[in-house]
């Protein structure tokens, strides 16, 4: 086959098979597994590059398509298009195969048919296992009506084609009842037509049999009585015309028979093609019409995206108007006087980031400020360093602040004093301290922070000097 690389485990393909489970895999290269409505598998193939109506013709090579077989779900749009030509139902799984239970069905099944001793081809590529794993899935969630539909059938005597006629219909929707009393009718009409025609058959063979004798008679006839006139010559020329005008007769038969094949051909002709033109249209009806299922899932999705995008922007509105009352009721607070020698403590709820910024649009704190931190839980190193960076004058605490919180404060030289060292008033929603005992409790800090790091430096230079010491003793 042109453009294709075909790979045939089994027989040529032959005219006994009727229903049939095509097992798809689609791809680059397809894959194509074929059983009968018995479970045999009479073709196993892959094709690489092959066009759809190749596909189409290698599979009708074998009988009627009554389920087209897939392996995922949902079954993807090439095995959607290759049953709606095939005029066959789809059978998928209700989720898609994994490789582990595709290669146990292959095995299995592979093992039944060494069992009856057949020989048919392995697959020999994950194309190939995909589709006879999907055949025989198909297969075997059919079997049970199937060997219901035998057995009933064995009660009515019926041939392996009318079991098989039978099944199709079961397959297509009808009850195993209803096909059983239909194909049993068509059978027996097509018995009595087939007497019938060998009845008519005798009955013409019988005529030409008594025509044939009489004109046996006649010539017998007419052989004597030139006998009996001694005329021989002219009665071989009789006979001679006679066969002349019989094979004249023949001959115009035969050129009529060929006229009337010769217009069958091209009545067939005329019918391929408008099969095909029936087929490019009904391609084209379902390219539109997935287009617009296509169209209709987008549309939903973007009409879901701009019912977000709405409810987002309703959110943002409501919260700007809520910032905005919070700003109009900020700037109505008028500016509170504090006593003299006071410094005003602007409050950090809660030591986390958020929390921070919360309190500094809140208080717009800036350099110099001294905040309170009502509470250090979940407060680190990177929070310290925020609060560093605003500059501030110092840090009141409430509880025991984490080490490495005090340690950045520390390092960046910004008090931490006690709440319990200073205390802290309220007026008009604003707190502050008394400027005296806050510097008081800033120099005790600072001396002390001072000499913590005087005993460090004293501490790494006795460190330095024994260290040389021992340099020394040692070279």
């Amino acid at each position: 086959m042109k453009d294709s690389d075909l790979f045939l485990k089994i027989e040529r393909p032959h005219k006994s098979h009727k229903g049939i489970i095509v097992g798809f895999d689609p791809g680059l290269t397809v894959g194509i597994a074929i059983l009968d409505l018995k479970g045999n598998l009479i073709s196993l193939a892959s094709f690489k590059e092959i066009r759809r109506s190749e596909i189409i013709s290698h599979i009708i090579n074998y009988g009627k398509t009554v389920l087209v077989a897939t392996d995922v779900y949902p079954p993807p749009k090439t095995v959607r298009k290759l049953a709606t030509t095939l005029n066959s139902k789809i059978w998928s799984p209700y989720k898609s195969m994994s490789v582990e239970s595709k290669i146990d069905i292959v095995d299995s099944y592979l093992q039944d048919i060494e069992k009856e001793k057949n020989t048919y081809g392995f697959p020999q590529n994950a194309h190939e296992r995909d589709a006879l794993a999907a055949a025989v899935k198909t297969y075997r969630d059919h079997v049970n009506k199937f060997r219901q539909i035998e057995k009933r059938a064995e009660q009515v005597e019926l041939s392996n084609d009318a079991v098989d006629s039978i099944k199709i219909e079961v397959i297509n929707g009808t009850s195993i009842s209803n096909a059983i009393e239909q194909i049993s009718k068509k059978t027996k009409r097509a018995d009595q037509g087939n007497d019938i025609a060998e009845k008519n058959a005798t009955t013409g063979l019988e005529t030409k049999t008594r025509t044939i004798e009489y004109s046996a008679d006649n010539l017998s006839k007419t052989s004597n009585e030139i006998k009996g006139d001694n005329s021989r010559l002219d009665s071989d020329e009789v006979l001679v015309s006679k066969l002349k005008q019989k094979l004249k007769n023949q001959q115009k038969y035969v050129d009529k028979l060929k006229q009337k094949n010769s217009g069958l051909e091209e009545e067939i002709h005329r019918n391929k093609t408008e099969i095909s033109k029936l087929q490019s249209k009904v391609d084209k009806l379902y390219y539109e019409y997935t287009k617009k299922i296509l169209q209709k899932r987008e549309i939903a999705s973007k009409v879901v995206i701009i019912k977000n995008l709405q409810e987002k922007y309703s959110n943002e509105k409501a919260l700007r108007y809520e910032l905005e009352q919070k700003l109009r009721s900020r700037d109505g607070i008028k500016t509170v006087e504090l006593p003299e020698n006071t410094f005003s403590v602007k409050i950090i709820e809660f030591f986390t980031k958020e929390g921070i910024r919360e309190a500094c649009d809140r208080w717009k704190i800036k350099s110099e400020d001294v905040v309170l931190l009502k509470t250090s839980e979940g407060g680190g190193s990177q929070t310290a360093l925020m609060i560093v960076q605003l500059g501030v004058k110092a840090v009141i605490n409430m509880d025991k602040i984490s080490d490495p919180a005090e340690n950045i404060f520390e390092e960046n030289m910004i008090p931490v004093i006690p709440a319990t060292s200073v205390e802290i008033n309220l007026m008009n929603g604003y707190s502050f301290v008394d400027a005296e005992t806050l510097n008081r409790e800033i120099e005790r800090w600072n001396v002390k922070v001072n000499k913590q790091k005087k005993n460090e430096d004293k501490k790494k230079l006795l460190n330095l000097v024994d260290e040389y010491r021992a340099q020394r003793k040692r070279s």
